[in-house]
């Protein structure tokens, strides 16, 4: 068996009970991922790649990563925080330089890192035309994907591509929109396995896990599949006020199977 790690924001991070119906794209991952590849989803709210390496995020992924296994990188919401200097990265320098502390440390335990761009947010114009959010970040980690030799995977491009097929009303239902919330940044169930899914679309393309791993890339996935645990406690020594944090998830695609 191998893992894929996943390293990322609250996009795709483990939600629980008390956030639920906001769910990580992370969560859906196992629904497409055959016996034989488990997820380790390390990604936690709020975090950029410059937190996540700060509070030491990396290194506690590193100590479970094993040769064979998959580190998947997603970052670039909070690193455009230019008003938070815990979080901001410039995208053609710190941002760039960043990524690649994640590809080598990947490489130095003769794992694969792969790198994803942001999930877009979901944004219309007046025309109903859908927005690019994430500025020169997309750019920026395609080019460090291409000068580090990385596979990477454009879910920039392909969920900007979903978001106008959709349309402004019909995304709503892809995001965490409930009677009380108007979020047009996370997901609902069926929003995160409709990202999940393209995740798995590009790791096919890319090569990074082969047909025989994957499962149901065609089949539709019930959101009353998505399930979310009872939250967990915090430690004590919580690194970071903007999220609580929480231990990291690991399924098998046994435990998300209909």
């Amino acid at each position: 068996m191998r893992t894929l790690f996943l390293a990322g924001d609250s996009t795709a991070a483990q939600k629980y009970s008390d956030a639920a119906p906001e769910t990580g794209w992370g969560m859906a991952l196992p629904f497409f991922l055959h016996r034989g590849v488990r997820v380790a989803n390390h990604a936690v709210d709020g975090r950029s790649t410059k937190s996540f390496l700060d509070e030491g995020r990396l290194d506690t992924l590193l100590t479970a990563l094993r040769p064979g296994d998959l580190l998947l990188v997603q970052f670039g919401h909070n690193d455009q925080k230019a008003a938070d200097p815990r979080r901001f990265t410039e995208p053609w320098t710190t941002y760039q330089d960043n990524l690649r502390v994640f590809v080598e440390a990947a490489r130095s335990r003769g794992a694969l890192p792969v790198l994803a761009t942001s999930v877009e947010r979901r944004g219309f114009d007046a025309d109903g035309t859908a927005l690019r959010t994430h500025g020169a970040y997309p750019a920026a980690m395609r080019e460090t994907a291409r000068t580090s030799d990385v596979p990477l995977l454009d879910i920039a491009a392909l969920s900007l591509a979903l978001w106008q097929r959709l349309g402004p009303e019909a995304t709503k239902s892809y995001f965490n929109w409930t009677a009380t919330e108007r979020d047009d940044t996370h997901f609902n169930p069926p929003g995160a396995i409709a990202v999940a899914r393209l995740v798995v679309a590009e790791l096919l393309r890319t090569q990074v896990l082969a047909p025989r791993e994957t499962r149901r890339t065609e089949t539709e996935i019930p959101a009353g599949l998505i399930t979310w645990p009872a939250p967990e406690t915090a430690p004590p020594s919580a690194p970071a006020p903007d999220s609580t944090p929480r231990s990291p998830r690991t399924a098998t695609s046994e435990e998300s199977r209909p």
